[in-house]
């Protein structure tokens, strides 16, 4: 799969991001999905825009969804939609009651447009990374809303969000398919500090909060039920693996790393939910390497009976970077010129015929079995 970066959150200066904008994968939307058909994938996750279609409270604008879902439903590609990347409308308070009623009401909505524009039923994802945005827009203060020690109170209300947003869509249509992704994480004590392993295991743990709390397995006063757990992402990167206080990353080849394959395993036996990764890739000459682990450790992950069904490749493009615009060299393409073509980064696309060949291969296998 190939995942279009659509965060649109503010940051600490007040500027709005627009990913989907800054990479003019809205105005090239059509040439985007061919690329990726070229490359043999045809799925992607791509974003619904809050801020630009409610600009004004209960009134909809899909003009900038349009160019693509006319894009997806011509080239028949599927898309994965995130109903919520980190940003919404302005006048909102998102610690407030309003916040979780407007997000049900946009999330109708959404699925109304959706599924009209298409004889394919859509995929969504209510609020990409509950887990992350919580630390990072309210306990430390790093986008928004700004907050500081108030993460566990905006997981909550994410959480409030996403179930009224779930009920919204199976109204329209009782068989949507919902994504739920969040980050896979591993955190350990530093060998020098044993005594801090208690405290490391609590934090490691916190990743699954969310889809407990969406389950009902915790906090059951916030509405969970199991039946909100469908499909389950997860977003994982290089630097998910860290030792608890000094924060140094624990990397592949660390004689303390833990193998993906047993995240994985974790995450599908303690749900028992399909799984997908959502969201995986690197920086510069690292990424064929990169995606080589994930998809030799998927294949392990595989072979112990963990259903994971696909990996996303994220970001497929290169983008400007969030705090100073430098030029990230993180995707599959990079920026477009004034005719909409890409420059294609040809050793990840060696490395992803080649390990597609390998999982076409293990699934007519399985296909035979």
């Amino acid at each position: 799969m190939g995942g279009f970066e659509c965060s649109c959150h503010r940051l600490r200066t007040g500027r709005r991001l627009d990913l989907i904008g800054s990479t003019q994968h809205d105005r090239f939307a059509g040439a985007d999905y061919r690329r990726l058909q070229n490359q043999g994938i045809f799925t992607a996750r791509d974003g619904l825009r809050w801020h630009l279609i409610e600009q004004k409270p209960g009134q909809y604008d899909f003009s900038s969804v349009y160019p693509m879902l006319t894009a997806a439903r011509e080239t028949g590609m599927q898309i994965i939609w995130d109903l919520c990347h980190y940003g919404w409308p302005d006048d909102i308070d998102i610690f407030k009651p309003e916040f979780v009623e407007r997000f049900g009401r946009f999330a109708r909505a959404c699925a109304q447009v959706l599924v009209s524009e298409s004889d394919i039923l859509p995929l969504i994802s209510p609020i990409n990374e509950i887990s992350f945005w919580s630390w990072a827009g309210a306990e430390v203060a790093y986008f928004n809303p700004f907050a500081e020690k108030r993460g566990d109170r905006l997981k909550a209300q994410l959480v409030r969000a996403s179930i009224a947003a779930i009920e919204a869509v199976w109204s329209v249509h009782p068989n949507i398919r919902l994504v739920q992704a969040e980050p896979a994480i591993n955190v350990i004590a530093h060998p020098s500090r044993p005594a801090d392993q208690p405290e490391a295991e609590a934090y490691r743990l916190s990743q699954y909060q969310a889809w407990d709390m969406l389950a009902g397995r915790i906090e059951p006063q916030l509405g969970g039920q199991e039946k909100y757990l469908d499909i389950l992402g997860l977003n994982y990167y290089p630097t998910n693996q860290w030792f608890l206080h000094n924060g140094m990353k624990i990397l592949v080849g660390h004689p303390l790393y833990r193998p993906f394959r047993e995240l994985l395993s974790e995450t599908y036996f303690r749900y028992g939910r399909p799984l997908f990764i959502a969201e995986t890739g690197t920086e510069d000459e690292a990424r064929p390497t990169w995606l080589r682990y994930v998809s030799e450790e998927v294949q392990a992950a595989q072979k112990l009976g963990v259903a994971v069904e696909g990996i996303c490749l994220y970001p497929i493009l290169n983008h400007p970077g969030w705090d100073d615009d430098r030029h990230c060299y993180n995707g599959l393409w990079d920026y477009p010129n004034e005719l909409g073509e890409r420059e294609i980064y040809q050793p990840l696309a060696q490395e992803l015929l080649s390990q597609s060949e390998v999982f076409n291969r293990t699934r007519g296998l399985r296909w035979q079995r």
